[in-house]
């Protein structure tokens, strides 16, 4: 199967526990997300905008903290205009971004950029609800 997200070759990572029996792989994670990411969990700003033609708009930093839950390694931030970061994954030499596709043909650039901590993101108590109902969704869903 081709996807369409950055890194999607190369995101063979396996995951550092069994939270989610279903998910095996990066590729097996946005499968199950792609049935899960909703309005409700896009930030509140974006909220108009969000179909599900571009299910990853604003989707990046709660999907990038639960990858890091699911499969270990950091989250690192693009830099985006207006001072919000953009999140993304590394995990040893494995660097992928689920959400990527949000940013259509748009050249990002994965290299260079500031660790992310979720300390600071989830500072913000929307984004932590949103995170918590991203996990919860995850957990309940079935293939």
């Amino acid at each position: 199967m081709r996807y369409n997200f950055y890194g999607w070759k190369t995101a063979t990572v396996k995951p550092i526990n069994n939270i989610y029996p279903s998910v095996n792989s990066p590729s097996d994670l946005y499968d199950a997300l792609s049935e899960i990411w909703c309005a409700e969990t896009c930030a509140p700003r974006m909220r108009e905008k969000w179909t599900s033609d571009n299910k990853t708009l604003e989707q990046c930093s709660i999907t990038a903290f639960l990858v890091q839950d699911i499969f270990g390694g950091k989250v690192y931030g693009i830099l985006r205009d207006g001072g919000n970061y953009h999140c993304y994954n590394v995990i040893g030499e494995c660097v992928f971004d689920l959400t990527s596709e949000q940013f259509g043909n748009e050249k990002l650039v994965y290299e260079n950029n500031p660790e992310q901590f979720r300390e600071v993101h989830f500072a913000k108590e929307e984004k932590r609800l949103r995170y918590e109902f991203l996990k919860k969704s995850l957990m309940e869903y079935k293939k």
